[in-house]
Order: C-alpha cells, then structure tokens, then sequence
C-alpha cells in the first residue's frame, strides 16, 4: 500500500472513530461468507458500523487519538474488525446473540466503551450490562419521579377520603 493511500486509509479510521461514542475490536477471521453477511445485516440494524481493518492502521491511529488506548495495543493481532457505536451494549448484545446460536467467531477482544478500556472476551457480560447514556437518564427521572407521584397519589386518595367523611356528616345531620 502506497503511503498516500496509508495516510487516506489513516484519516478514514479516526474520522469514523470520531463519529462515534465507543469501539468493539472483535475477530471474525474464521467466519464464512454467509455468517459474516448475517454480521453485516445484524450491524447495519443495530446502527454499528462495521469495517475491517489493518491492525498496523488502528493502532497509528489510535496512538494519535486523545486518551490512553495502550491496553489496546496487545490485541492488535490476526484480524481485526471494528465495530462502532453510539449505544454502548448494543455490539456486546449483538455478538452474544451470535454466541447463543453457537457459533465461536465473532469474538470480542476489546472493547472502548464510556470511556472505559475492556479487554478479553470474558468482558462480554460486563459489556451487554452496561446502560447506555439515554437510559441512565430515564432511571434518573423515573426516581426523581416517583416521589411526587407518591405525594400526588395521597394527596387524590386524602381527598376521596375526606369528600366521603363530608358526605357522611352531612347526611347525619339532615
């Protein structure tokens, strides 16, 4: 390749890096051509993009990125398909969705999640728990919420009670 198309190459990889919140580093070497064709529809579904790409290439750009990705670096072997997302645990559902059906490949090797490095296809789970940004804030009002509704529900259920206290007194006394 020449050092021009290096360079494209290059400005490519961190242009799409940049676009996105997180990364997947997942082999897919052993997968035939109908897995990986299912790989691709699963991930274009998902919203992830998918490339596959020279390991010598990620790690020049990824050593020019903001951030320490060293722990990254040793994973950068045989081959290696990128995998990006704004959703932090959708690669991780994907690939154990893949690891369900019984397949082997594709494997995880690092994960860049939340500003968090994961590495090794034993973070798998740890990654599909991950709540994503959006989610965490539903939690968050969904809890700020809940005791005004509380508040909201007795103040309803008092005032039923003392309408029919009322009523009752009222017809008492006639």
């Amino acid at each position: 390749m020449k050092k021009e198309d290096k360079g494209l190459v290059i400005e490519k990889i961190a242009k799409t890096i940049g676009e996105y919140n997180g990364f997947y580093l997942v082999e897919t070497a052993g997968l035939d051509a109908e897995h990986t064709s299912e790989l691709r529809r699963a991930c274009f579904k998902a919203d992830i993009k998918l490339l596959v790409v020279k390991n010598s290439l990620l790690k020049h750009v990824l050593e020019g990125m903001e951030g320490d990705f060293s722990e990254l670096y040793g994973t950068l072997h045989g081959s290696t398909s990128l995998m990006c997302t704004n959703v932090g645990n959708a690669p991780a559902k994907l690939l154990k969705d893949f690891v369900k059906k019984g397949d082997t490949l594709p494997a995880l090797k690092a994960a860049y999640v939340e500003e968090t490095v994961y590495v090794g296809a034993d973070q798998l789970d740890a990654l599909a728990a991950i709540k994503s940004k959006n989610e965490l804030i539903a939690d968050v009002v969904a809890l700020l919420q809940s005791p005004a509704k509380n508040v909201v529900s007795a103040l309803q259920s008092g005032a039923t009670k003392l309408h029919g206290i009322l009523e009752t007194l009222s017809k008492k006394e006639d």
